[in-house]
């Protein structure tokens, strides 16, 4: 028999409106591999954004119970064309309570755990997800395990990519970040170098008080200096930045040129031979990447996403850096959460305005029951 509840969708038109609202409706019941989860707390990633509002006119919008409908600019929607008129779920992540099972050996196994899972549609009071696609959570609370796959298996992603390229160091643009607290201790851990960039003075205490040795304030004004002492101590000209716009990839590069031309024996109109590379996973600013020639040719820009990443190294890492993430919830891979809203409450324009604002350290948590 169907399962009836709440979930949230959000759709984009032609027009360049964007509805976002809860409706009713009904969960068929697993079937093979599936499960079916009662959702206690999903929280919303910079990852979940681009399809809940994108880059919505919030301040402007409509909002009513359990809905908003705001208007998308035009050269943002002009790039969304492929989602017009397609009513999408969202939310990647979260936890809850397995109360159906397929009959795989895999999903009956599941049966009555709390688990961690990836759904695509966890703003929701129920969901359908894969089995091998859960973390059973054991004695874990729903909270604890709500960010168990999008952080932690990105920031553990990171150190696998450095540690297959040859790299003992990373540099890192928002490092007081949920993910960049987690690469921290990450990296203390595995005895990898690491170059935190943040913004203000808390931030550097925040990430010192981790333990890690090397924290540059983007807004100090001897910034580059610190920048380039931390990449002279580490050898980190190999880096990932969630950004995306502005010029904070190509300081990076500016940097890592500046330490390797120290180095050189001898001039070369080319540059450096070392090899820069940089990964942008995010667009916390969706404006130009912009690049400037003053770094020589010995550089790449490349963009990664934790899927394909994961695709790519096979189940058995893939299972690895799970079990990892269990053993260590609470501690390395711990998240922590400014605000719990409902779903209603996460459709509230203050909530919104919030949220999207995208601040370090400052996630919402969503609880689908409260």
């Amino acid at each position: 028999m169907a399962t009836k509840g709440k979930q949230l969708f959000t759709t984009l038109e032609a027009d360049g409106t964007l509805t976002v609202a809860l409706e009713e409706v009904s969960f068929p019941d697993p079937t093979g591999n599936q499960v079916l989860v009662r959702m206690e707390a999903a929280p919303i990633n910079p990852s979940d954004l681009a399809i809940l509002v994108g880059g919505a006119n919030i301040e402007n919008a409509q909002f009513s119970p359990g809905k908003f409908v705001a208007q998308m600019p035009a050269s943002v929607n002009a790039a969304s064309q492929a989602r017009h008129g397609l009513k999408l779920p969202a939310g990647n992540e979260g936890a809850g309570t397995v109360i159906a099972a397929g009959d795989s050996d895999a999903a009956q196994a599941l049966m009555g755990q709390r688990v961690s899972c990836v759904p695509g549609n966890a703003y929701s009071q129920y969901c359908i997800a894969d089995a091998s696609m859960c973390l059973p959570l054991g004695d874990h609370s729903a909270e604890e395990g709500a960010s168990a796959f999008i952080n932690p298996m990105t920031a553990l992603g990171f150190v696998e990519n450095a540690r297959a390229d040859g790299q003992d160091a990373i540099l890192h643009t928002v490092g007081a970040s949920n993910l960049g607290q987690m690469l921290t201790r990450i990296c203390l851990e595995d005895g990898l170098g690491l170059v935190n960039i943040v913004r203000k003075d808390d931030q550097v205490d925040l990430l010192k008080g981790l333990g890690s040795t090397h924290v540059v304030n983007s807004s100090a004004d001897d910034f580059m200096d610190q920048l380039c002492a931390a990449i002279r101590e580490t050898g980190a000209f190999y880096g990932f930045d969630p950004v995306g716009g502005g010029k904070l990839v190509d300081t990076s590069f500016r940097a890592m040129e500046r330490v390797a031309s120290e180095r050189m024996t001898e001039y070369s109109r080319y540059g450096s031979t070392q090899m820069k590379r940089m990964f942008i996973y995010g667009r916390l600013d969706t404006s130009p990447t912009i690049l400037t020639p003053s770094y020589g040719f010995g550089w790449t820009l490349s963009g990664w996403l934790m899927f394909p990443f994961l695709q790519s190294i096979g189940q058995d890492a893939m299972n690895r850096m799970r079990q990892r993430v269990r053993d260590n919830l609470t501690t390395t891979f711990a998240s922590s959460y400014k605000t719990r809203v409902s779903l209603e409450e996460m459709l509230t324009k203050d909530a919104v305005m919030d949220y999207r604002a995208m601040r370090t350290g400052e996630k919402y948590l969503v609880t689908p029951w409260a």
